[in-house]
């Protein structure tokens, strides 16, 4: 009955009371039954007589007021939820029980929702393939024998075959875009502030904020739902910033989108690498926009990517390095190679290093800014190479070329993570092999509605939330 529902449509069928929640809250779990298994997209999942009794008690305090009233949620397991633990996908912190929600987890509480579990993650959030030590490999949705992505991998599986409503996440280097992209599904990187946070590391108030809570959905409209619920000023985040509409209510007009320009950075003169059937079907998606009076113009943009690259890595290295500090993990050596690596790295660095990387990062923002002068939007695809194999790392090689680190297949991410851009990954359809790819649509910072809007036309026209997975 609730297959293929929008989740507008889920939530008016609940409001109107022509289906219990016991209902809706059945449906999820008969399908996590039925395919989780399998896919390992969600872990440390409830007992599910006490997710019913929630149910019921929902139902016996009918609240319509609350705009997720009933919802089956999942967090990602990099943020905190009581009564359930924050592993981080490794063994040192399996028995870690928080006793605080994470600020967009209480958010998806207070507004109905009722958390049933945790979505899976790469181990310490590290590496942008879901797998670790504690929960395993959560697989392609497309093909079980390839990567998901990551490291919001649980969460975009998840959502690709209905075992959630949609899923929060969380994206440094593509950590919800790459997992958007394999799973053609929707997957948004905010503005840093938008989705707030707890700050705590006093070190890291001197670096950039590089990771954000995300989110992923099967449409912008769905996305739009849960973004208004966890959006918005928090006092104990001090970055954090409202904005003057809703998700929901904000749209393009066809006035307005006949007069969207795109700038598409491809690849930017030639320094990033992808698979090439990739670069073709982004070619095409961008035409098939131009027929819809999109404007799209090659650009070659005058950014010195060996500097935004060793930018990035100073900083990425030297805030995962402080993240590891804060937490006491004592034993390096019991990490992922992954984390060892960024920690190696991080350790390393001297004040000077950081001064230097901030002082670069000013100057390519400015080179970046004077992109978005004539243009409403930049486009770069969401990932370098189609989902690889799973038991592998990351890709060793794209397009014949060796991949010098194990983050260089994610360079693509660094573009919108490192100046506060709001990106979304599109779904622009299916490779050869039947695995899905998508683009990313780059705004200026805090134009995370027009972002959206943009993304609900393009479902609009395109629908690609009507190719279903199929699951076994």
């Amino acid at each position: 009955m609730l297959e293929n529902r929008s989740i507008k449509e889920i939530i008016s069928l609940i409001n109107k009371k022509e289906i219990s929640v016991r209902e809706v809250v059945n449906f999820y779990l008969e399908r996590i039954k039925k395919y989780n298994p399998s896919l390992n997209a969600i872990v440390s999942i409830k007992d599910e007589e006490q997710i019913l009794n929630e149910a019921n008690d929902k139902d016996q305090h009918f609240d319509k007021s609350k705009p997720l009233f009933g919802l089956p949620l999942a967090s990602k397991d990099l943020l905190d939820a009581v009564g359930f633990p924050t592993t981080y996908g490794f063994p040192g912190y399996k028995d870690y029980f928080p006793k605080k929600n994470s600020i967009i987890v209480d958010r998806q509480i207070d507004a109905g929702g009722i958390i049933i579990g945790k979505t899976n993650t790469a181990e310490l959030g590290v590496g942008a393939h879901t797998a670790n030590r504690l929960f395993g490999i959560t697989p392609n949705i497309y093909g079980d024998t390839q990567s998901s992505g990551g490291s919001s991998g649980g969460a975009g599986v998840a959502v690709a075959a209905e075992l959630l409503p949609f899923a929060d996440g969380t994206d440094m280097m593509g950590s919800c875009r790459t997992p958007a992209a394999y799973a053609n599904v929707y997957g948004f990187r905010p503005t840093p502030g938008l989705l707030p946070d707890y700050r705590t590391n006093d070190k890291k108030k001197k670096l950039p904020i590089i990771s954000t809570p995300g989110c992923l959905a099967r449409t912008p409209d769905d996305m739009a739902i849960l973004l208004d619920v966890i959006a918005g000023e928090h006092k104990e985040d001090p970055i954090s910033f409202g904005l003057t509409n809703s998700f929901q209510d904000t749209n393009i007009s066809d006035q307005e989108f006949s007069k969207i320009k795109i700038g598409w950075l491809s690849d930017m003169n030639g320094n990033y690498q992808y698979d090439p059937e990739l670069v073709e079907m982004c070619n095409k998606q961008l035409n098939s926009l131009q027929k819809n009076k999109v404007i799209i113009e090659y650009l070659k943009p005058k950014i010195d990517t060996h500097e935004l690259w060793n930018c990035w890595g100073t900083l990425r290295a030297k805030s995962i390095y402080e993240d590891i500090i804060t937490m006491n993990i004592e034993e390096i050596k019991q990490m992922t190679p992954q984390a060892i690596w960024e920690y190696n790295k991080g350790i390393k660095l001297s004040e000077e290093d950081v001064k230097f990387a901030l002082n670069s990062r000013i100057e390519l923002s400015n080179d970046v800014n004077s992109l978005f002068g004539s243009f409403d939007f930049l486009a770069l695809p969401s990932q370098q190479s189609f989902p690889f194999d799973k038991n592998l790392r990351h890709p060793e090689k794209i397009n014949d070329q060796p991949m010098d680190t194990y983050h260089r297949w994610i360079e693509i991410h660094i573009f919108a993570s490192l100046f506060y851009l709001p990106s979304i990954s599109l779904p622009i359809g299916f490779n050869k092999d039947g695995f899905p790819i998508g683009i990313q649509i780059i705004a200026k910072k805090k134009e995370d509605l027009k972002v959206i809007s943009f993304a609900k036309r393009y479902e609009e026209i395109f629908n690609f939330s009507n190719h279903k997975p199929k699951l076994n």
